[in-house]
C-alpha cells in the first residue's frame, strides 16, 4: 500500500511570509534568495534578495508524518535548491505547473487545483497551501475519487504543530474511497 501525498507549499505554510516584517518568528531562520537578474545569470545589483523565514524543525516533522512528500509551489524544481537543505528534506519530487502556474479560472477554482489532482491520479493526498477555497473542495471532491485534505495554514504563523497533528491523522486515517452522492 503506498503512502498518501503530500503537496507542500512553500510560501505561506513553510515562510510565514505574512508575519510582522521586521520580527522573524521564534525558532525560524532566514534565508536570502537572489532574485533573477541578468541574462548571463548574475544577481542584479538593483533588486534585493527575497527574504524567506524557515523552521528547520519543521523538516524532520515532516518525514515523521508518513507521507510522500512533494513540493506543490510556484518554486517548483528551485525548492530542493534552496528549501529542501535548510529543513533537512531530500530532494522532492515536485509538480510541474507549466503553463497553469498563475492562470485564473472563471469559476474561482484555484491555479494550483486540476494539476494536483491530475497529478495525485487518485491516490489520498493532503494540500497545505494559504489560499485555498471552498471552490477548491468542492472541485476535488467533483474529480478525485481518492480521500483528500486540503487544509489552510495561516500565512502570518505557518505550520504549527495543531496542523501537524491534523495532518498526522488523515495519514493514519482509513484509505477506503470518500463516500460519492
Amino acid at each position: 500500500m503506498s503512502r498518501p501525498l503530500l503537496f507542500l507549499d512553500v510560501d505561506g505554510p513553510l515562510n510565514p511570509y505574512a508575519a510582522q516584517p521586521e520580527r522573524r518568528p521564534d525558532g525560524y531562520t532566514t534565508l536570502r534568495v537572489p532574485r533573477d537578474g541578468d541574462p548571463d545569470g548574475s544577481p542584479s545589483l538593483r533588486r534585493r534578495p527575497l527574504r524567506v523565514w524557515l523552521a528547520p524543525e519543521h523538516g524532520p516533522a515532516l518525514l515523521r508524518l508518513g507521507y510522500e512528500l512533494c513540493w506543490a509551489t510556484t518554486w517548483m524544481a528551485e525548492a530542493n535548491r534552496w528549501i529542501a537543505p535548510v529543513l533537512g528534506l531530500p530532494a522532492l519530487p515536485f509538480v510541474d505547473f507549466g503553463e497553469a502556474l498563475f492562470r485564473e479560472r472563471p469559476d474561482g477554482v484555484h491555479w494550483k487545483t486540476a494539476p494536483l489532482v491530475e497529478y495525485a491520479a487518485g491516490r489520498p493526498f493532503a494540500w497545505v497551501d494559504d489560499e485555498q477555497s471552498g471552490a477548491d473542495e468542492a472541485y476535488v471532491t467533483a474529480h478525485h475519487p481518492g480521500r483528500a485534505l486540503l487544509h489552510h495554514v495561516n500565512p502570518r504563523l505557518g505550520l504549527r504543530n495543531p496542523d501537524f497533528r491534523t495532518l498526522a491523522d488523515f495519514a493514519r486515517s482509513p484509505t477506503a474511497p470518500r463516500p460519492t452522492d
